[in-house]
This record gives structure tokens, C-alpha cells and sequence, in this order.
């Protein structure tokens, strides 16, 4: 007689490491994301206080069909913080092509040597895998990087984004076919942060973890939604301390007591 399959449990699903894309109930409940807006303005005149920077550029690169209007508050913060604060230059994020990859290194290479110091690069979803590869390609560019809920494990079914994605750009991204963007997973050789949310209810939180590396990485937690984590004040606490540490001095992320119930430890196993 043929077995009949149950139905995982919550806990056996959580404890599934086979890649798969958040939880629906997640994905329905990123609307949130309108109250974490509204937290960050709320907020935004103690944002203000955290560590200053020194003064070097950051460029910040959009989500998967978002454009640079989705990082204003996040740079325009940046900027009260002293740093040169820019978006990127290539519109509305959708396809992954050799033209978009040409316009980010030109971009990059021209925020290098006309302040004449290394670029941070953060990016927000699909623009933290981005900021990634940029990295991998031009390290001697690039300051650190700083991914929100950008979905690095190689694989795509860990994002319910995957077949738009794919409409728009094939199974294979042009960059892809030459050889470049192979191996996502792997860190590039510059300090690295994954920020991600275990509510993520666009890419599921695994595909956010990043492995140890023999550059400096690390992961840290938020509550936040996917939508969200481009606003969320805790966010911007673990942004503009990452990016206030010294060139070539990298310690890994240690929120202070009264920030300590903003970042859980709930581990990645």
C-alpha cells in the first residue's frame, strides 16, 4: 500500500534546510513596512545622534524593481551623518545585464577617485548581491559592504521573487553567460554584513546567512519585514555603526544595552 505523505509541521519546517522561499504568511504581512516608514521619522531625530562618519562616500543600490527613491530617507540620514551619500545611476533595478554591470563599475571608479578614498557600497535586496559582485570585482575600491535581506545563497528558490526575476532576465543573467556572478554565496574579499529578518516575507531568511570567509563577515538580525529593512530605525543603528569604524579596523557588530532588545540572537542553524 502507498504511503500518504503528511503535511510538515511549523517546527519540522523550520528546521528544513532544503532551500524554499518565506513562509505566506510572512509575505502577507509585509505591508508593516508602512509603520516601520512611519518609525523611522518618528525616530529620526535621535537617528541623527548616532556615530558620525568621516566624511567617505557611500553609494547605496536600490531592490529588485525599486529605483533610488526607495533609499532616500536611508542616504538623506547618511548625509546628516557626514557621509557622502549617494544613490546609484541606473534607474529602475530589473535587469542584470553587462550594461548595467558597466554602468556599476563606472560609477564606482569614479566615487574612488574623485574623493580619492575607498567607496562603501550598501545594498537592499537584489542591490546587496550587486554590491557584492561589485566588490568581488573591484576590492581595492571598496571600503565594506552591507547587504539588507539580499538573497546570497546561490540559490533562488530561497526568494518568492525567483520567477519574476527570471521573466526579466533568463535562468542565466547576461553577466552570467561570460563567466561573471558565479559562486553568490561566496563573500567578497572586503569586510561583509548581511543584515537580515527571519520575518522576511520576500526572501527567506537562510538565503540571507553569509558563511565564514577569510574576510571579515558577519550577520545581524532585526525585526523587520523585507520591505521595511531600507527604514527600519534598527537598521540604520547597525548601518552607521559599521560604517563610523575606521578604515582597515573591522570588530564585529555589539549593539550597546539599551539597543540590545533591537537585535536578537536566536543563531542561524
Amino acid at each position: 500500500m502507498a504511503s500518504i505523505a503528511m503535511p510538515k509541521s511549523e517546527l519540522e519546517l523550520e528546521h528544513d534546510l532544503s532551500p524554499r522561499p518565506p513562509s505566506r504568511f510572512w509575505t502577507l504581512c509585509e505591508g508593516r513596512a508602512l509603520f516601520e516608514l512611519g518609525s523611522f521619522y518618528l525616530a529620526r531625530p535621535l537617528l541623527s545622534q548616532l556615530p558620525k562618519g568621516d566624511g567617505h562616500t557611500v553609494k547605496v543600490l536600490p531592490g529588485f524593481m525599486a529605483t533610488n527613491n526607495s533609499t532616500v530617507p536611508m542616504r538623506n540620514l547618511l548625509r546628516d551623518l557626514g557621509y557622502d551619500a549617494h544613490g546609484w545611476d541606473s534607474g529602475r533595478n530589473v535587469r542584470v545585464d553587462n550594461a548595467l554591470l558597466h554602468r556599476l563599475e563606472t560609477q564606482l571608479m569614479r566615487l574612488n577617485d574623485d574623493s580619492g578614498r575607498k567607496v562603501s557600497l550598501i545594498g537592499w535586496s537584489l542591490g546587496g548581491v550587486l554590491a557584492r559582485e561589485l566588490a568581488k570585482l573591484h576590492p581595492d575600491r571598496v571600503r565594506l559592504v552591507i547587504s539588507l535581506g539580499s538573497p546570497i545563497s546561490d540559490d533562488r528558490k530561497h526568494t518568492n521573487a525567483a520567477r519574476l526575476f527570471e521573466f526579466f532576465n533568463g535562468k542565466e543573467p547576461e553577466p552570467m553567460r561570460g563567466g561573471r556572478f558565479q559562486g553568490l554565496d561566496v563573500a567578497p574579499p572586503v569586510p561583509t554584513t548581511s543584515i537580515l529578518t527571519k520575518t522576511d516575507g520576500v526572501v527567506h531568511w537562510r538565503g540571507s546567512v553569509q558563511k565564514p570567509s577569510k574576510s571579515p563577515t558577519e550577520n545581524i538580525e532585526v525585526y523587520a519585514s523585507h520591505c521595511g529593512l531600507g527604514v527600519n530605525p534598527s537598521v540604520m543603528i547597525a548601518i552607521a555603526d559599521r560604517l563610523a569604524q575606521a578604515e582597515n579596523v573591522w570588530m564585529p557588530f555589539e549593539p550597546s544595552i539599551a539597543q540590545k532588545w533591537m537585535f536578537p540572537t536566536t543563531g542561524y542553524a
